[in-house]
């Protein structure tokens, strides 16, 4: 008798639509003891201010600028930065020998990259995390990210910026190399469009023309129908494990509506915005009883770009949380990951039905005797 495929138990290839690339889902795996690294538990009890803290209201830092003593979500300019505005242009090295100068110019591309780098910090009490903000606390976040945004893209429509894109993230956690517990992300705005941006606009414009829809569109529809990767959903968005997710417990947030980007955010949206941020990451922090890390960034319209990939944008946002099977087991992107192909080791369906049966409402630490 011929042995039925069983997506719990066989491996498998699963196709993403935005890469263009598989990613290899091994569940079996999952069953295997773990003898390997284990990630430090770091459940000191913060102060609501920390006087060592270079971000909190009033401190010095580093550089020696001193903090305003600020109430709010407050945004100042990296005194570190990855780019810069203030730059020349970058010129290629010319050479009399032909053949060599051919070669560099075919192997050794080289683009001068030129913006600017913020710090966002979410709130003026060093101890909070985005499950534990108010609603009053978490809408000053997004309606900050709204302002930078429509504030950039003003800066460029007048000529007085270079940018095309605006990439706003957070780091959490000292498993994704944070190294200030203070509730903070960050913001790049660039002369180009990243890679991964960049990537998934090639994608989803080439779906728009194959199929005449919008490819996140569709997606969420799908979602809605199944309800099997379904973790939450309001009258603006949802969030899923996607189907093709490569961390253990991935999520993307989707605007069901054709939203392009911050700019286009009512009153109600941002609402719904902040409820369902508070609804998964407290269920993230829930699902092991820690605070539970990852690295979240908006992808979204550009300032500046093609037609068709002004069209096709759809604001979302991904959240990649690398915790496996603890608070303390962690998946690596190494071995096959690094040389082969991305690979999990457990179905979508089987990490959101973790996380579809934790609460959302009351943080575990809430929830302590």
């Amino acid at each position: 008798m011929t042995q039925e495929f069983d997506f719990t138990n066989h491996s498998h290839r699963r196709y993403n639509p935005l890469t263009n690339r598989y990613v290899l889902c091994s569940p079996h795996r999952a069953k295997r003891p773990w003898k390997g690294a284990k990630e430090e538990i770091k459940k000191t009890q913060l102060p609501e201010y920390d006087p060592k803290c270079y971000l909190c209201p009033g401190n010095i830092r580093a550089t020696g600028d001193v903090n305003p003593k600020y109430q709010s979500t407050y945004i100042f300019t990296n005194d570190y930065p990855a780019v810069r505005l203030d730059q020349p242009d970058y010129v290629a090295d010319e050479t009399t020998d032909k053949t060599k100068s051919s070669l560099k110019s075919r192997l050794f591309k080289t683009q001068g990259v030129r913006g600017k780098c913020l710090v966002i910090c979410f709130s003026p009490k060093h101890n909070l995390t985005i499950p534990l903000m108010t609603f009053a606390e978490l809408n000053n976040v997004v309606q900050a990210w709204q302002n930078l945004y429509n504030d950039l893209l003003l800066e460029v429509e007048t000529k007085k910026s270079p940018y095309k894109y605006l990439q706003i993230f957070e780091n959490k956690g000292f498993a994704m190399g944070c190294s200030n517990p203070h509730p903070h992300g960050q913001a790049w705005c660039l002369d180009s469009v990243p890679s991964e941006v960049d990537d998934e606009l090639v994608n989803m414009s080439k779906y728009f023309h194959e199929n005449h829809s919008h490819f996140l569109g569709d997606y969420v529809q799908l979602e809605l129908q199944e309800k099997s990767r379904l973790v939450a959903e309001n009258d603006s968005f949802i969030v899923a494990v996607p189907y093709w997710a490569l961390w253990p417990f991935e999520t993307l947030l989707i605007s069901k509506e054709h939203v392009k980007s911050l700019r286009d955010f009512t009153e109600k949206h941002r609402s719904d915005l902040c409820q369902i941020l508070k609804t998964l990451t407290t269920k993230y922090d829930n699902l092991f009883n820690t605070s539970f890390p990852y690295s979240m960034g908006i992808h979204q319209e550009p300032f500046e770009c093609s037609k068709d990939h002004r069209e096709c944008s759809w604001f979302h946002i991904h959240f990649y949380p690398p915790l496996l099977r603890s608070a303390t087991v962690k998946k690596f992107c190494v071995g096959f990951e690094m040389l082969g192909g991305a690979q999990r080791d457990l179905t979508s369906e089987q990490a959101a039905a973790r996380l579809q049966e934790l609460d959302g409402d009351n943080h575990y630490t809430n929830l302590i005797e």
